[in-house]
């Protein structure tokens, strides 16, 4: 019994390091993980040209696609999250991804949650080539139909 305990608190711990990467930075934790809690906003999500942004990208006949494209048109700089999922905009989740984080708006935040501004959108929707300037407005991203 005492064996089985220490095994799984070893595990845990090792679980624990894992949710860092190697510089302690937070990591991303993908959409499906946000879905648990945020199930209406991650199927009104699917429904949008983010979901599908890597996709379309790498489908564009008017644009050659290459590595760079993947800074606005994946999560994380790569395709391991394809698409512009929640934590392109909220921010890596690792440190606020729980139930007792995400509870607080005020912890959630200091724990990495970014909310949304118009700056976040002009992070991509620059203006410049295909990057079609956004005005952001929190009701429509809220319920992600961007």
């Amino acid at each position: 019994m005492k064996r089985t305990l220490l095994v799984i608190a070893v595990l845990v711990g090792l679980a624990g390091l894992l949710v860092h990467s190697a510089d302690g930075a937070p990591t991303y934790i993908g959409a499906d993980k946000c879905k648990m809690c945020h199930k209406l906003q991650h199927t009104s999500w699917l429904e949008t040209k983010h979901a599908k942004a890597t996709e379309v990208a790498k489908a564009s006949t008017q644009w050659k696609f290459e590595a760079a494209c993947l800074g606005c048109h994946a999560t994380n700089k790569d395709e391991a999250l394809a698409g512009v999922q929640c934590e392109a905009c909220h921010g890596a989740g690792s440190d606020y991804k729980s139930i007792q984080v995400m509870k607080d708006r005020a912890k959630a935040v200091a724990a990495g949650l970014v909310l949304p501004t118009q700056d976040t959108c002009n992070g991509c929707h620059a203006g410049k080539e295909h990057h079609k300037q956004v005005k952001f407005d929190r009701e429509v991203v809220h319920k992600h139909k961007v």
